[in-house]
C-alpha cells in the first residue's frame, strides 16, 4: 500500500499551514518548509516552497495540498525532480480543457482547486517519488487585502502534524503611509516557542519570523508529537490624515487608498427580511434568534429599524419604521425570541413589502442611508419561484434608492442567485456558514455596514491623463474599510490631482490631493519588499475582479464583453481566475487541471471530504441481514429497529425499469423490510433532511456527492450540548464552541463532550449517545466501495413531533404505527426537517432494480427544490 503525505497551507488575507503523514515511521518527510510573505502597500505576494524526501527504499506518492484565499490569485506553481522542471501553464479555460480531456479519459481527477471553507480554496497535487529521491514544490499567488473594522489580518493556522527540521513563517510588511498598529497573537506558544518568534517594526516597515527548532516543536522530549496545532494571528493597520487619501505610483501605475478618519456616522434605515420557513428548523432559526438579539442591541438611538419574517406567508412586524428607541428595541426583541420556522419560502413577496415599506417612510432623516438585509437559507418555493422574476421585480421596485445586502445560510442556498440580486441594487451577498459561530458570522456582518459614514462617493482624476481606470463611483463607505482606485497615468503628467465628492452626514463633501509623480515613485525605490512592477499587478488584480463582479449583473451580450476583458488581462498577467485554467505537467506526460471555483459553484466546505476522488457508486443494496452480520448484538429498547440509509445509483446499463425509471436512492425503512424510495432532481438541494426531533434536540442530514447517486456524508447536531458531527468515510470531524477535533477511521477512539458519547470502532463504526436520547450509528464499508451506513437505536426515544424523510416514519402521530403494508396510496403533504420539500402523494410504487426479474416495492417520495 503506497504512503501518503499531506501538507496543507491555508491563508485568507491569512495562511494556514498543516501537514499530515500518514506513515508514523515519515518515510516521506517534509524537511523543509518555507512560507515567505511580502505584504507591499496591501498587496500580498506569497510563495510557499515546500521540499520532500522519499526515505524508503521503494517509490512513495506525496501530495501538495495548499488552502489559499477565494479572492487570490494563484499566478505560478513548479515541482522540480532530479534535476528537472514541471511547470504549471496557465491557458484560456477552454483551451485548456480541451488539452486535459485526453487525461480525463484515462481516469485522472481534474479540478485541482475547491473551495473548502468559508475563505479558503484549495490546490493539490500529487506526484511519485523514486526511493531516496526529492521534490521541492512551489506555488505563488498574489491578493490585495481587504480593510474590514479597521485593521487587516493574517491568520496563520499551524498544524505540521509532524516534526520539520527547517520550518519557517516569513512575514514582510511595508506600508509607505506609516504602520499605526502591530499585533500578533496565538493560541498555542509555549515559552519554548515565544523564544522562535521574533518581530522587528519601524515606522513603516515590519519583519515577522516564526522558526521554531526541533526541540521547540515537540510536545514531549521523548516523542516526536508537534506543538505547532492553533492558530498564529498578525494584526494592522496604516496611519491616516485627514484628507483625500493616499497616491502610492510606481512605473506609471498608480492606486488611490481612500479611508477617512473621524467622519460622523450616518444614520440608517433598515429592514431585516428574516426566512423563517420549514428549512430554518432548529439551529439555524436558533442562531438566527441570538444574532438578532445582539444586532438590535446594537442600533443607534438615531437609526430607524423594522423587521419582516416570511414563510410562505409575508407578515410586516409594523406597518412603517421605527426609530431605535430602548421601548421599540425591545419590543423588537420580545418578536424575534417568538420566531419559529415552518412553511415554505416566498423571498419575492418579502422583499418586495421591504421596499414598500422604506417608499412609504415619513419622517426620517434628510441624510441617512437606507438598506434592506435579507436572510434565507433556501430557494423560493412558494409566491413566484423564478428567480430571472424576482431579480427583475426586486431591482424595479429598489430603482436605486436602496441597498440590498443578501446573507445566504448553509450550502443548500441558490448563492448565484442572491449575488446577482445583492450586486444589481447596490449591496453584496455573503454565505453564512453553517458552524458553530454562525451568530457570530451574522452579527460581524452586520458590524461592517453598521456604521455608514459616506455616500455617493465619486473619485474624479483628469480624464485625458489616465487610462484603465478602476471602479470610481462608490453607493456607500463603511467605518473601518477602504476605497481602492487605481490607474495608469500618462508620460507627460508631473502632478496628479484627485477631487473626491460626497455626502456626509452634515454636508457635501469635497476633498482634494496632489500627487507629485516623481517624488511618489522614489518612495518604492530600492526596496527589498517590493516585488516587480506590484502597482501594475495590483492594477489587473482590481480591474479583474471589478469586471468579474459587474459581469455577474450584466445583461448577456454585456457579460461577454467583460468577461473578455478579464480574459485577456488574466492571460497577460497569468492569473488563475474563474475564466483561465492551470495545466499541471507531471512526470511520465501526465497532466491535472487547476480550475478556480467561485463562490456560487456552491462546492462543499472541508468538513466534508477534504480532498477526497468521488466516484460513480453501483452496487446492491445492504439488506436488513447484510446489516445483521456486520453489527450482531445492536438492539433498541423492546426489539430491533436498525435503519439503513445506503445508497444505490441509477445506472443507464441495466434494463429499463417499471415506470421507466430507477429509484435514485433505496433506503431501508425501520420495520417489517418496509423501503423508501427517494427521488431527487438534478436541481434539488444536495442536503437531505434525514431526521429532526425538536423534543429530542437532535437533526441528521445526508449529503450527496456531485454527480453520484449516494450519500457522502452525514451530519449529526445536537442542540444541547451544541455539537455537531460531520461524519464521511474519510473522517470524522466534531465541532463544539468554536472548536474542531478530528478522529480517524483508522484508530478506535472515544470523546465525550458534557454527557455526549463520539465513540469510534477502527474502521467500522461511529457511535454518537446522549441518555435518554436515540442513538445513532453510522458504519464504514470499504469493500467493494467506500460506503455509509446509518442507523437509530433506541427509537422509543423518538417523539411524535419527528419529522424527515426517514423521521416521518418513526412518528405514531404523522405515520402511524399499524400502517397497512398493503396500502397503496396515502394522501399526505409532509413538512420535511431541513427544507419544506413536499411528499403530495406517498405511495407505493414498483421499481426496476438489477434485472427483468427482480422489482422492488416502496414508499415513494419525490422531493421538490
Amino acid at each position: 500500500m503506497e504512503q501518503k503525505t499531506l501538507l496543507a497551507l491555508m491563508v485568507f488575507s491569512s495562511l494556514i499551514v498543516s501537514a499530515e503523514t500518514i506513515d508514523q515511521k515519515h518515510d516521506i518527510e517534509i524537511y523543509s518548509l518555507h512560507v515567505d510573505c511580502k505584504v507591499t502597500s496591501r498587496f500580498a505576494h506569497t510563495v510557499i516552497t515546500s521540499r520532500i524526501v522519499n526515505r524508503a527504499n521503494e517509490s512513495r506518492e506525496a501530495t501538495f495540498e495548499v488552502k489559499i484565499p477565494k479572492t487570490a490569485f494563484i499566478t505560478n506553481f513548479s515541482m522540480s525532480m532530479d534535476g528537472e522542471v514541471y511547470p504549471g501553464i496557465i491557458k484560456e479555460k477552454a483551451a485548456a480543457q480541451n488539452k486535459y480531456d485526453t487525461a480525463v479519459s484515462q481516469g485522472q481527477s481534474a479540478g485541482l482547486v475547491k473551495i473548502t471553507d468559508r475563505k479558503l480554496e484549495q490546490f493539490h497535487v500529487s506526484v511519485s517519488i523514486a526511493a531516496s529521491s526529492k521534490v521541492t514544490f512551489e506555488l505563488t499567488y498574489e491578493e490585495l487585502l481587504k480593510r474590514q473594522l479597521r485593521k487587516y489580518e493574517l491568520l496563520i493556522n499551524v498544524q505540521p502534524k509532524q516534526l520539520v527540521k527547517h520550518f519557517t513563517i516569513d512575514v514582510h510588511i511595508f506600508e509607505p503611509q506609516g504602520i499605526r498598529f502591530l499585533e500578533t497573537d496565538s493560541t498555542f506558544l509555549t515559552n519554548e516557542l515565544t523564544e522562535a518568534l521574533t518581530k522587528v517594526q519601524n515606522e513603516t516597515k515590519a519583519h515577522i519570523v516564526f522558526k521554531p527548532t526541533l526541540d521547540q516543536q515537540k510536545k514531549n522530549s521523548e516523542l516526536d508529537e508537534t506543538l505547532l496545532n492553533g492558530d498564529f494571528v498578525v494584526r494592522y493597520d496604516v496611519k491616516r490624515e485627514a484628507t483625500a487619501g493616499d497616491i502610492q505610483i510606481v512605473n506609471g501605475y498608480f492606486v488611490h487608498y481612500f479611508a477617512p478618519q473621524e467622519m460622523p456616522v450616518l444614520p440608517k434605515n433598515v429592514i431585516f427580511v428574516i426566512d423563517r420557513s420549514g428549512s430554518m428548523t432548529g439551529r439555524k432559526i436558533e442562531q438566527t434568534r441570538d444574532a438578532l438579539l445582539k444586532i438590535l442591541q446594537d442600533l443607534r438611538p438615531e437609526d430607524h429599524f423594522g423587521f419582516i419574517t416570511f414563510n410562505n406567508k409575508v407578515v410586516e412586524w409594523k406597518s412603517s419604521l421605527l426609530p431605535a428607541t430602548q421601548e421599540n428595541v425591545a419590543s423588537a426583541a420580545a418578536l424575534v425570541q417568538t420566531l419559529t420556522a415552518r412553511g415554505g419560502t416566498d423571498i419575492d413577496g418579502a422583499l418586495l413589502a421591504a421596499v414598500g415599506v422604506l417608499d412609504k417612510a415619513q419622517q426620517l432623516p434628510e441624510r441617512s442611508v437606507s438598506m434592506i438585509i435579507l436572510l434565507t437559507d433556501g430557494q423560493p418555493t412558494s409566491g413566484e419561484r423564478r428567480v430571472e422574476v424576482i431579480q427583475e421585480n426586486v431591482q424595479k421596485a429598489i430603482n436605486g434608492k436602496y441597498a440590498l445586502f443578501c446573507l445566504g445560510f448553509g450550502f443548500d442556498v441558490s448563492y448565484k442567485f442572491l449575488e446577482k440580486m445583492a450586486l444589481s441594487n447596490g449591496g453584496v451577498a455573503r454565505r453564512i456558514y453553517e458552524n458553530a459561530d454562525a451568530a457570530l458570522q451574522l452579527q460581524g456582518f452586520y458590524q461592517e455596514v453598521a456604521t455608514p459614514i459616506l455616500m455617493q462617493i465619486e473619485m474624479q482624476y483628469p480624464e485625458n491623463s489616465i487610462e484603465g481606470l478602476t471602479k470610481n463611483n462608490f453607493k456607500l463607505l463603511f467605518e473601518g474599510s477602504e476605497i481602492i482606485v487605481s490607474g495608469k497615468v500618462s508620460n507627460e503628467l508631473d502632478l496628479l490631482p484627485v477631487e473626491i465628492k460626497a455626502q456626509s452626514h452634515m454636508s457635501n463633501l469635497t476633498l482634494k490631493e496632489e500627487a507629485n509623480v516623481k517624488e511618489k515613485e522614489q518612495v518604492f525605490q530600492n526596496q527589498r519588499y517590493i516585488f516587480g512592477n506590484f502597482i501594475e499587478r495590483l492594477w489587473a488584480y482590481l480591474t479583474i475582479q471589478q469586471l468579474l463582479e459587474e459581469a455577474i449583473s450584466a445583461q448577456e451580450e454585456d457579460q461577454k464583453a467583460l468577461d473578455a476583458q478579464a480574459l485577456d488581462l488574466s492571460l497577460r498577467y497569468s492569473f488563475v481566475t474563474p475564466l483561465t485554467s492551470m495545466v499541471v505537467t507531471k512526470p511520465q506526460q501526465q497532466e491535472e487541471l487547476a480550475n478556480k471555483p467561485t463562490e456560487a459553484d456552491n462546492e462543499k466546505p472541508s468538513s466534508l471530504l477534504v480532498g477526497a476522488s468521488f466516484k460513480r457508486f453501483s452496487s446492491r443494496m445492504l439488506s436488513e441481514d447484510d446489516s445483521a452480520r456486520m453489527h450482531s448484538g445492536i438492539h433498541t429498547r423492546g426489539h430491533r429497529r436498525m435503519l439503513s440509509a445506503v445508497s444505490r445509483s441509477r445506472d443507464a446499463k441495466r434494463a429499463q425499469p417499471v415506470a421507466n425509471e430507477h429509484p435514485q436512492r433505496l433506503l431501508q425503512l425501520p420495520t417489517r423490510n418496509e423501503r423508501i424510495c427517494l427521488n431527487i432532481p438534478k436541481s434539488a438541494r444536495t442536503s437531505v433532511p434525514l431526521l429532526s426531533d425538536p423534543e429530542q434536540g437532535l437533526t441528521v442530514t445526508g449529503k450527496l456527492g456531485d454527480g453520484i447517486n449516494r450519500f457522502v456524508q452525514f451530519d449529526i447536531n445536537y442542540v444541547n450540548p451544541p455539537v455537531e458531527i460531520h461524519v464521511s468515510t474519510h473522517a470524522i470531524l466534531l465541532s463544539h464552541n468554536n472548536k474542531n477535533s478530528w478522529l480517524s477511521w483508522t484508530k478506535s477512539a472515544s470523546s465525550t463532550i458534557q454527557g455526549l458519547t463520539v465513540s469510534v470502532e477502527k474502521e467500522r463504526s461511529v457511535t454518537a449517545s446522549l441518555p435518554d436520547t436515540v442513538t445513532v450509528k453510522i458504519s464504514l464499508v470499504r469493500f467493494p466501495e467506500d460506503l455509509l451506513g446509518l442507523y437509530f437505536l433506541n427509537t422509543d426515544y423518538l417523539s411524535d413531533k419527528v419529522t424527515g424523510v426517514l423521521g416521518q416514519f418513526y412518528s405514531k402521530a404523522q405515520f402511524g404505527s399499524n400502517s397497512d403494508n398493503d396500502q397503496r396510496d396515502v394522501e399526505k403533504r409532509q413538512r420535511l426537517s431541513g427544507s419544506e420539500h413536499e411528499v403530495s402523494r406517498l405511495y407505493k410504487k414498483d421499481y426496476r432494480l438489477e434485472s427483468d426479474s427482480e422489482t422492488v416495492s416502496c414508499w415513494s417520495i419525490n422531493l421538490t427544490p
